[in-house]
């Protein structure tokens, strides 16, 4: 029986300071909105979830330079359907993890606080991958791996895969990898290594950038939120 079409794209719910207080990390806004569009525009019917149900935007994804046109427009009508989705999403123990096929680990550097210890997304996380579905992450999303594992094998569901996910390079660019790094939980690159993956990236940090490894999809960085999702469709579509 093939996997519903229906998909759950995982919000964090953390939030804290950034770039020595100047700036707030939670939620990157295109990082849940491209993967939403993608999939609503190939059939699946979306929702969104946190582990407690609330979320914050991430300050520099409103950004003129990274929020724009379109999506500055979605993002601002708060009747759209994105923002009533996004705005009035459930917590995600409130929700029936059996029900997905296609499970999306939006980003925001805010991920890397909460996805490790997000107990029920990791249960929607399982049951989808168990049940032959999908699994996608992008950006600092991947963190959801961090003690996800395949129910079959309790192994990290990720390891001998191959997938990418935000750069130490990029974190140096922005002048703030010591500064995550003391928040306790490994980048992306070490949480690869960790569970046993192989990280992959593309030549530069911000490059449109996704790796397929069967059934798990991953994009590095914000720029590769749609095209991870279009290439998540496209495996699903095969299953």
């Amino acid at each position: 029986m093939a996997p519903a079409r229906r998909a759950l794209i995982a919000i964090t719910s953390a939030s804290s300071p950034i770039h020595d207080g100047k700036d707030t990390t939670g939620l990157f806004i295109t990082e849940a909105l491209h993967p939403f569009n993608v999939l609503t525009a190939a059939g699946f019917k979306v929702d969104m979830a946190s582990e407690t149900g609330k979320y914050t935007a991430d300050t520099n994804s409103l950004d003129p330079s990274a929020l724009q046109g379109e999506d500055r427009a979605t993002w601002e009508d708060t009747n759209s359907t994105f923002r009533r989705k996004l705005d009035k999403m459930k917590p995600a123990r409130e929700l029936i993890p059996e029900d997905y096929g296609l499970f999306y680990a939006a980003g925001g550097h805010a991920a890397l606080i909460d996805f490790p210890q997000a107990h029920a997304l990791h249960e929607i996380a399982a049951q989808t991958w168990d049940k032959g579905g999908v699994v996608a992450s992008v950006c600092h999303g991947p963190a959801i791996f961090d003690g996800l594992l395949d129910l079959k094998t309790k192994q990290p569901l990720i390891k001998g895969k191959k997938l990418t996910g935000f750069t130490d390079e990029g974190e140096e660019a922005l002048g703030i990898k010591e500064e995550v790094k003391a928040w306790g939980q490994p980048l992306v690159e070490e949480m690869a290594t960790k569970l046993g993956a192989t990280y992959m990236r593309a030549p530069g940090p911000w490059d449109d950038y996704h790796v397929v490894d069967g059934r798990l999809v991953t994009g590095q960085n914000p720029a590769s939120a749609a095209s991870a999702a279009r290439a998540a469709v496209e495996v699903f579509d095969k299953l």
